[in-house]
């Protein structure tokens, strides 16, 4: 129900997901009069392997976190999530409000023992090929030091987990390369890193992201927000901008054709649409943000995280790393052990 565009591009990227998913199931929660309304304009669903789970409110994207926890009790996201605690999903996936729905998963979910703070992780695609894990996407403003140690810990063990990467490199983005640049909490954080464990590549700078030279950078959310959007809106710009210059005279227009193989490749390596789907890291269920602005193809790409996190079963794995390698240092203390989510993909909700 949420996002920018809520069923309008949910349900169709749902179905469409369905059907290169032939051992997935979606559960569609929200306001069941609105959900039926909308599918019935699309095609005729799988319905055998789609179900509406009818929630009587939304948490709109303006909402304080508030009015998320304490008046909105029967939204989507809260259904959402509960359905992950009681193990009726394998997955959730929103493009709501991101404030709202860490409060609410990290209330509904609870947090791995030893973990303070959850945090966004994402790949941003590099020149290498791959992508570079980049965390906190959002989910944490302000932070202290032992958050952005617990930030690198927490993305290790996914990569390990999940990516076969036993030792994965770790930078900490700064304002510059020297372990004396930055503010008081980054150069704390980056003494933290130096003695803990981890292969610790040492600081990074924004432009390291996109060549690669760590596997993963760890920064606050406000940080990491404002660079994630950076990237996006600076390939759309030049995507566009591409575009306008084949587009001035016919003669542009005939290059342009001669040139489609490339562009075609160009656009799909920019196209950051493939790489929507942001891991809510260190809960105890399997929640993956999508871009409130994201179109179906996006949104559907959020989906297909999702059943690749649980099919590889990333909550089970980080939780059995973590419970490997004892407490990571300095976290909170242990809450109240609820299971994590594990066993083969059942149901995604979206």
């Amino acid at each position: 129900m949420g996002g920018d565009n809520g069923p309008a591009v949910t349900l169709p990227a749902a179905l469409s997901f369905l059907e290169h998913h032939l051992d997935a199931e979606v559960l569609l929660v929200g306001q069941q009069e609105v959900l039926e309304v909308e599918l019935s304009s699309l095609r005729p669903p799988p319905s055998a392997r789609l179900r509406i789970v009818h929630a009587s409110e939304v948490v709109l994207m303006d909402d304080p976190i508030e009015v998320a926890l304490r008046k909105k009790k029967d939204s989507s996201m809260r259904v959402g999530a509960t359905l992950v605690k009681d193990g009726a999903a394998d997955g959730f996936v929103s493009a709501g409000n991101t404030g709202a729905l860490m409060a609410v998963s990290r209330y509904v979910l609870k947090t791995l023992p030893g973990i303070d703070r959850p945090a966004i992780a994402t790949a941003i695609p590099n020149e290498k090929g791959g992508g570079t894990t980049v965390l906190d996407l959002g989910a944490n403003a302000d932070c202290e030091a032992l958050h952005l140690l617990q930030f690198g810990q927490m993305a290790s063990m996914m990569a390990s987990a999940i990516e076969g990467n036993p030792n994965p490199s770790v930078g900490l983005l700064n304002i510059g390369e020297e372990a004396i640049k930055g503010n008081e909490v980054v150069k704390q954080a980056g003494e933290l890193l130096r003695n803990s464990s981890l292969n610790f590549h040492g600081n990074v700078e924004g432009n390291d992201i996109f060549t690669g030279t760590a596997d993963i950078v760890v920064c606050d959310g406000f940080v990491g927000n404002v660079t994630l959007k950076s990237t996006e809106g600076l390939a759309k710009m030049i995507a566009g901008m591409i575009h306008e210059e084949f587009s001035r005279s016919i003669f542009t227009k005939l290059l342009a054709l001669l040139a489609l193989p490339v562009l075609n490749r160009f656009r799909h390596r920019m196209d950051h649409r493939r790489y929507n789907g942001a891991v809510l890291l260190g809960l105890r269920g399997l929640v993956v943000k999508s871009h409130g602005s994201a179109d179906a193809h996006a949104f559907e790409w959020a989906l297909k995280r999702a059943f690749d996190a649980a099919r590889n079963k990333m909550v089970a794995r980080i939780a059995a790393a973590f419970e490997q390698h004892g407490q990571i240092n300095g976290g909170a203390q242990p809450e109240a052990a609820e299971p994590a989510v594990s066993g083969e993909p059942r149901a995604a909700s979206a």
